[in-house]
């Protein structure tokens, strides 16, 4: 039998780099560090990508795949830099980028009741890798309350409030438990949400989100500030947007920060 030609091996004429080339979207399992379980068990969307010499033609994607089965369901940030580098040398490239999403859930008891029910969150791992080295950082999404300081202060009677979503992305030197993130948000907007509330629950977390009201600019500047003073945060995102209950459009507001290096 003839061998087959590799098409993709060919030299290519154009001189023209590509800055991304790869998979996109495939889904595995994976198991992911939990904070009061040890471990938990979820299913993540995978791009994986690396940088195309201008001189060669295509990239080899079955060996993209075969990166990620070779290392089962054991996928963690400790594991980012070494599938990052097994990824360069098979692909023979010079950079290499994955995204890990994947939603993880956290058990959470109700305020008043305690019943307690899940909640879940939509995580992000990403790792980047070229000549300067490997970063690694870690998104989350997290919905909370937000309740408008100005309505509060004109009405007579309540106050418009809504559901947000605050994104934080952050870069650090050390393991950080993806519930301290939460809880770090969590504590910094107008309330947290629940997954199941009864009557006694409602009363409480609407009066408290009453009772801490805050605009968009301020859940952003609170939740920095914290993450100022976490010597373990080396740089991070912070976003919210507000779906405005009384508007058509939603309310946002970011800062990024890099931290000076000590």
């Amino acid at each position: 039998m003839n061998p087959i030609e590799d098409i993709q091996a060919r030299a290519d004429s154009r001189r023209i780099a590509i800055d991304k080339v790869g998979i996109k979207d495939i889904l595995h399992p994976v198991r992911v560090k939990d904070r009061s379980c040890g471990e938990q068990h979820t299913v993540a969307r995978f791009d994986m990508y690396v940088n195309l010499p201008h001189d060669f033609k295509g990239t080899h994607m079955s060996r993209f795949v075969e990166i990620l089965n070779s290392h089962d369901r054991e996928i963690s940030i400790a594991s980012f830099p070494v599938i990052l580098q097994e990824m360069l040398q098979r692909l023979e490239a010079e950079s290499g980028y994955i995204d890990m999403r994947f939603p993880y859930f956290v058990e959470k008891a109700a305020p008043v009741s305690g019943v307690r029910s899940l909640l879940d969150y939509q995580v992000s791992f990403i790792g980047e890798i070229d000549s300067s080295g490997c970063r690694i950082k870690v998104k989350i999404v997290i919905p909370v309350t937000s309740l408008c300081p100005c309505s509060k202060e004109i009405s007579e009677r309540g106050a418009h409030n809504q559901r947000s979503h605050v994104t934080i992305t952050v870069s650090a030197s050390e393991f950080i438990w993806i519930e301290e993130l939460i809880a770090l948000v969590e504590a910094e907007a107008s309330s947290p949400i629940y997954g199941l509330l009864k009557r006694p629950d409602e009363k409480y977390v609407t009066e408290y989100a009453y009772d801490h009201p805050k605009f968009v600019e301020d859940m952003v500047r609170d939740i920095a500030a914290r993450l100022d003073a976490d010597p373990r945060i080396g740089a991070y995102t912070v976003e919210s947007e507000n779906f405005e209950s009384i508007h058509n459009h939603s309310a946002y507001a970011l800062i990024e920060r890099r931290k000076p290096q000590p």
